[in-house]
């Protein structure tokens, strides 16, 4: 009977687990990614030794004749704890090329113990080299999908938590709320903004809004088409919106551009802003008398 040709992978790996592991970790050393600095040994060693667990166990299972599918679900194990430690990796700030070298470096010490086997016809070796290699590439292509995968839903966190932070709305007063906007203001930022504002009008029953736009460095069609749409849900919900922050260049340019305000009242500064709306919900500043 022929022998599998995962024999001598599984020969390999279960003779001598702890050695490849070992010398995986000297490899990644030598290829400058076990990156100490962010993990220590033992979790280095921890990590190597949970996915090269899960990989022998997809090398038994999931493999026929010399065809295997990482889809498959023999290798649910290893995708679950690449999962893991990818997502791990990602909040450290592991690149992906580190990633990708840190799993291909797991071919040398394959490599060697093939090699060191007895009585191994030159054919049968070539082809178990062959089927590492490809095996170890399908291992270290699926670990970049993830990885990136990982770090997208990272990023997209940290961009909806930035949104979060950019875009407050604050009570200046009762029933008198502020948004100062900073930065730009493109369709996602200007939906984000108004949800946030309209819940929050609802929230804390508010009569005015000002919108200062005093950080914000341009104002084109598209940003001022935002505004005027957001100033418009304003009154929907029952208050008067206030856009202050108009500076003379922003002025000229809406001008320049053909943008109409319509009905929204505008302002120079949040100051006359959040003056015209203390009237607005019956309160007035002044100075008080000398004593």
């Amino acid at each position: 009977m022929p022998q599998s040709a995962t024999a001598n992978i599984l020969t390999v790996l279960d003779t001598d687990f702890k050695g490849i592991i070992e010398e995986w970790l000297g490899r990644q050393v030598k290829e400058g990614v076990k990156r100490s600095d962010l993990f220590s040994d033992a979790e280095s060693r921890n990590q190597n030794r949970e996915l090269l667990k899960a990989f022998s166990k997809g090398v038994r299972d999931g493999v026929t004749g010399e065809d295997f599918d990482f889809d498959d679900n023999q290798w649910d194990d290893l995708r679950a704890v690449l999962a893991d430690v990818s997502r791990e990796r990602v909040n450290r700030g592991v690149t992906p090329t580190e990633m990708a070298t840190f799993v291909l470096a797991l071919k040398t010490p394959l490599f060697k113990r093939l090699e060191s086997l007895q009585d191994v016809d030159q054919g049968v070796l070539i082809r178990d080299v062959m089927l590492v290699t490809r095996l170890v590439d399908a291992f270290a292509i699926y670990t970049n999908e993830i990885f990136i995968v990982e770090r997208e839903q990272i990023i997209d966190r940290q961009r909806q938590e930035m949104l979060e932070l950019s875009t407050p709305v604050v009570e200046l007063w009762d029933r008198v709320l502020t948004l100062p906007l900073i930065g730009t203001l493109d369709s996602a930022r200007a939906q984000e903004v108004m949800e946030n504002l309209l819940q929050t009008i609802l929230e804390r029953q508010a009569e005015v809004v000002i919108m200062d736009i005093t950080g914000v460095g341009t104002v084109d069609t598209q940003v001022a088409q935002h505004l005027l749409r957001a100033a418009a849900a304003v009154r929907l919900m029952g208050a008067e919106c206030i856009i202050s922050g108009i500076s003379p260049m922003i002025a000229q340019t809406m001008v320049q551009l053909g943008i109409d305000v319509g009905t929204v009242s505008t302002r120079s500064s949040i100051r006359t802003a959040l003056s015209d709306a203390l009237l607005t919900v019956g309160y007035v500043i002044k100075k008080t008398e000398d004593q």
